[in-house]
């Protein structure tokens, strides 16, 4: 068995798009694109973002900033080659980062899902953390 993507329900599948698109560098995967569907190629696995009907998003607040979605169970890792330098280009256009001890960060997306960037000398630790 092979994990084969991943997947996020968002709100504003446009705007999300755009930050997993435009701000952490995924490559869109444009012939698999919906109204409802976006995915990228995440190096290896596809990292998929599914709408969330009209009727449930509606009664869903997303605050500016988003708040953090601390309870989520599930926590997604990439792995980067340089995390300095990502570290200051997310943080230049305002992603909030919270930095870790062991190495890596987590990364808020704009409807407050968490996920981590780690260096690619770091990534065999944090799977412990």
């Amino acid at each position: 068995m092979r994990l084969n993507r991943a997947m996020i329900f968002v709100k504003d599948l446009h705007r999300m798009a755009a930050f997993y698109g435009r701000t952490m560098r995924l490559e869109l995967i444009e012939d698999s694109r919906t109204e409802s569907w976006a995915e990228f190629d995440a190096g290896g696995i596809r990292l998929a973002l599914h709408a969330i009907p009209s009727h449930i998003a509606e009664n869903i607040e997303i605050t500016q900033p988003a708040s953090a979605r601390e309870a989520n169970p599930v926590k997604l890792i990439f792995e980067v080659d340089d995390l300095e330098a990502r570290i200051s280009s997310l943080e230049s256009v305002g992603v909030t980062i919270v930095k870790r001890p062991w190495g890596a960060c987590d990364v808020i997306d704009p409807e407050g899902n968490i996920f981590q960037i780690c260096s690619s000398t770091t990534s065999n630790q944090t799977g412990s953390k």
